[in-house]
């Protein structure tokens, strides 16, 4: 450690420059596709685990348990490794040779599905926390039970569940280095190929650290502003400064 050289510039040098923009690029664009495709999956299984429809609940009971329980390498190994070898050989050949960077997709369905399945979670501990009075209120004004939940229950429950939606938004951008084990070239793949090529570990992973870090303030910010905007009127909220 003593005789180590430190040259930071291997950061934004020719290629590796090119090479770290390239992950994050790679890393934003994975963890907001997948967070989108998570929140509105959530919302729905969610909103499954509550509906008075028996058939429904067991469903997302059984949905939640299995995507949540189940580690999400493990699930990554499986959508990458084992989910293809089932499928119809002309369906195999197709994700594996026919679509265009098809590791990125397979990333995108397990991190969506593992992530969904715990902001349904949330969904559904903010619909339990609406008073039953509220649902039949508005059954009573005449509308159907899915306008109910779509026009009612939903919104209000979203709002409700803000901040841990922000932690499991923190979660997908930082779960997006797992990608790496399934040859997907986001930032830290890109940060340890840097090192494999120059030796220099420390900068690259001080670099990656550092993308992180805003990656993720960034969202901190963003979901802030958005529960000041949605916060409901008469629960305890941030101040502005705290």
């Amino acid at each position: 450690m003593l005789s180590y050289n430190f040259n930071w510039s291997v950061i934004w040098s020719e290629p590796y420059g090119q090479w770290m923009l390239q992950g994050i690029w790679t890393t934003i664009r994975l963890g907001l596709i997948c967070w989108f495709i998570a929140l509105f999956l959530g919302i729905v299984i969610g909103t499954f685990r509550v509906t008075p429809f028996r058939p429904l609940r067991i469903f997302g009971a059984v949905y939640t348990e299995v995507f949540r329980d189940i580690p999400l390498l493990v699930q990554l190994f499986f959508w990458y490794f084992a989910a293809p070898s089932i499928l119809p050989k002309s369906i195999e050949m197709w994700l594996y040779r026919g679509l265009p960077n098809s590791e990125f997709w397979i990333v995108v369905v397990g991190l969506s599905f593992y992530t969904s399945s715990r902001i349904a979670e949330h969904i559904r501990a903010g619909m339990q926390s609406i008073p039953e009075d509220q649902f039949n209120a508005a059954l009573s004004t005449g509308f159907t039970h899915f306008q109910t939940y779509r026009y009612i229950i939903i919104p209000f429950a979203v709002r409700l569940v803000i901040p841990p939606l922000t932690a499991e938004c923190l979660t997908v951008f930082k779960n997006t280095a797992l990608a790496m084990t399934v040859g997907v070239l986001e930032t830290t793949f890109m940060s340890q190929q840097i090192e494999a090529y120059t030796f220099q570990g420390i900068e690259a992973t001080t670099a990656a650290s550092v993308v992180y870090m805003v990656i993720t303030l960034s969202v901190v910010l963003i979901m802030g502003l958005v529960e000041k905007r949605l916060a409901v009127p008469g629960l305890i909220t941030r101040k502005g400064g705290q």
